[in-house]
C-alpha cells in the first residue's frame, strides 16, 4: 500500500505501527467509532508480521504455567470468531487451522521435557495428549522413525499471516481507518503531560491518544517534550544522562531478536503430497505446513541489532532441525528464506497500556514469539482502554508498561 493522501490535521487516535498488533488495535477502536489514523514507516505488515509462521501454540512455546501463559493461554479461543469477521469484512480467509500441534521426542532428554510438559500442563486443566511413537507416526508418517513418543496439544493451530494481515488492512479501511505508509514518526508530542499527536517529515498531526505498536523499533521513537519545558528547539529527550532526558517519561525498553525461517517447495517431479499435516515442533525446531503446499522450518533466536540478513549458519541450523523432524525434506526445493525482527522486552512478555506519566500515550508491543497469537485480545483490551477512558483488567495490570519503572532517574 503506498501513502494514502496527506497527514490529517487530527485524528481522535493515531496508531504509530502496522503490523498485526497496530492493525489490530486500529480495528477495534474504528469498530468503536473512534476516528484512527495509523501511520508505518515502511508498508503495512511488511516486518515481523510478514516474517512470522502463523502459529498459535500457546501450549508448545510456553516452559511454565507463569503469569504470562495463565493470562494468555486462552488467545486462540479468540480466533475463530477473529478470523470470521475478518473473513466477512475483508472478503479474505486467514486459512485458520487448529488441526493441532505436535511436540516430538527423539532422546531421552526429550522425553523428560515432555514428561515435565505433560506434568504441569495437565495439572493446569490443559488438553494434552502423549502419543507412543507409533501413534505419532500413525498421524505423520513422514516424521522421523527415530522419534520415540510425543506430546499432542489439540487445541493449537496456525493461520496464515500474510493472509491475515492483507485481511486486517482490508478491513480497516472499510471501518474506516486512514492508513498512511512509507512515512516514519521522527517524535511524539508531549506537553503537559498529555501527548498531544505525532510529528513526521510529512507534517504533523494532533491526536487525542497515540498506540505505539511499531514492535522492534518502539524504543527508537521520540517522546519530544520540549515544548514543555517552555519551548525552544532542543529536544529535552536526547539531552542528558546516557541520551535520556531525567525529566522525560520512563518508557520500556523493545529490542529486536532476529529469527530466519525457510521456506522449501515440492520439486516438479516429485510427490506433491505433504511431509506434515500437523505443526510439528521439537525441542530445538519447527515445521509448519500451508496449505499450498509450501512447508516453513525454523528458526533462530539472534541479538544482532536492527540486522535482518540471512545467515548460512542460520541456514544450516534450521535444516538440521527440518532434517531430524523429517527427513524427507530433503526432497524438497528450497524456494525462499527471509527473517524478521521480534520485539522483546525486558521480560519477554508484552507491554500494554498507557505511561502513567502520559496516561493518553498508550504501548501495544513486545509480543516477541506471540504477536500473531495475541493480536485479536491486544486489540479488544487496548481499544478498550482508550474508548472507555481507562477501563482495565487482569491483564492489563500484569503487562502494563509501569513494571519497567526505571530503577535509577539514568537507567535506560
Amino acid at each position: 500500500m503506498r501513502n494514502v493522501g496527506e497527514l490529517p490535521e487530527s485524528a481522535d487516535v493515531v496508531v504509530v505501527g502496522g503490523g498485526v498488533i497496530g492493525l489490530a488495535v486500529a480495528r477495534e477502536l474504528a469498530r468503536g467509532g473512534a476516528e484512527v489514523l495509523l501511520v508505518e514507516r515502511g508498508e503495512a505488515g511488511a516486518e515481523s508480521s510478514w516474517a512470522a509462521a502463523g502459529m498459535l501454540a500457546p501450549q508448545v512455546e510456553a516452559d511454565a504455567a507463569d503469569e504470562f501463559f495463565r493470562r494468555a493461554a486462552g488467545s486462540p479461543d479468540a480466533y475463530p470468531d477473529f478470523a470470521r469477521e475478518l473473513e466477512e469484512e475483508s472478503g479474505i480467509s486467514v486459512e485458520l487451522d487448529q488441526t493441532g500441534t505436535l511436540y516430538l521426542a527423539f532422546d531421552e532428554a526429550d522425553e523428560a521435557e515432555c514428561a515435565r510438559r505433560f506434568r504441569w500442563q495437565t495439572r493446569a486443566g490443559l488438553p494434552v495428549e502423549r502419543l507412543t511413537a507409533s501413534e505419532v507416526r500413525a498421524l505423520e508418517p513422514r516424521v522421523s522413525a527415530r522419534v520415540r513418543s510425543a506430546l499432542r496439544f489439540p487445541l493449537d493451530g496456525q493461520v496464515e499471516n500474510r493472509l491475515l494481515v492483507a485481511a486486517l488492512v482490508k478491513a480497516c479501511a472499510r471501518r474506516g481507518v486512514r492508513i498512511v505508509t512509507r512515512t516514519e514518526v521522527g517524535a511524539i508530542k508531549v506537553e503537559a503531560g498529555r501527548a498531544t499527536g505525532i510529528e513526521t517529515a510529512r507534517g504533523t498531526t494532533h491526536a487525542s491518544s497515540v498506540v505505539v505498536a511499531c514492535g522492534a523499533w518502539s524504543s527508537r521513537l521520540r517522546l519530544d517534550t520540549s515544548h514543555a519545558h517552555g519551548g525552544g528547539s532542543t529536544n529535552r529527550v536526547e539531552s542528558s544522562c546516557n541520551g535520556v532526558d531525567v525529566d522525560a517519561p520512563a518508557r520500556p525498553h523493545i529490542e529486536p531478536v532476529r529469527g530466519q525461517i525457510l521456506c522449501f517447495a515440492h520439486a516438479a517431479s516429485s510427490p506433491q503430497s505433504p511431509i506434515v499435516r500437523h505443526v510439528v515442533y521439537s525441542p530445538r525446531g519447527y515445521l509448519v505446513p500451508r496449505r499450498d503446499g509450501r512447508l516453513l522450518a525454523g528458526t533462530t533466536t539472534e541479538h544482532v541489532g536492527f540486522d535482518k540478513s540471512l545467515t548460512g549458519e542460520g541456514r544450516e541450523t534450521i535444516l538440521t532441525h527440518a532434517r531430524e523432524i523429517a527427513p524427507d525434506v530433503d526432497a524438497l526445493v528450497l524456494s525462499d528464506a527471509w527473517a524478521g525482527l521480534r520485539p522483546r522486552g525486558a521480560d519477554a512478555w508484552p507491554v500494554l497500556g498507557a505511561l502513567a506519566d502520559v496516561p493518553n500515550l498508550f504501548y501495544a508491543t513486545g509480543h516477541y514469539r506471540n504477536g500473531i497469537l495475541l493480536a485479536p485480545l491486544t486489540g479488544a483490551l487496548v481499544a478498550a482502554m482508550i474508548l472507555q477512558r481507562g477501563a482495565t483488567s487482569p491483564l492489563l495490570e500484569a503487562f502494563t508498561p509501569e513494571r519497567f519503572r526505571r530503577a535509577s532517574s539514568c537507567a535506560v
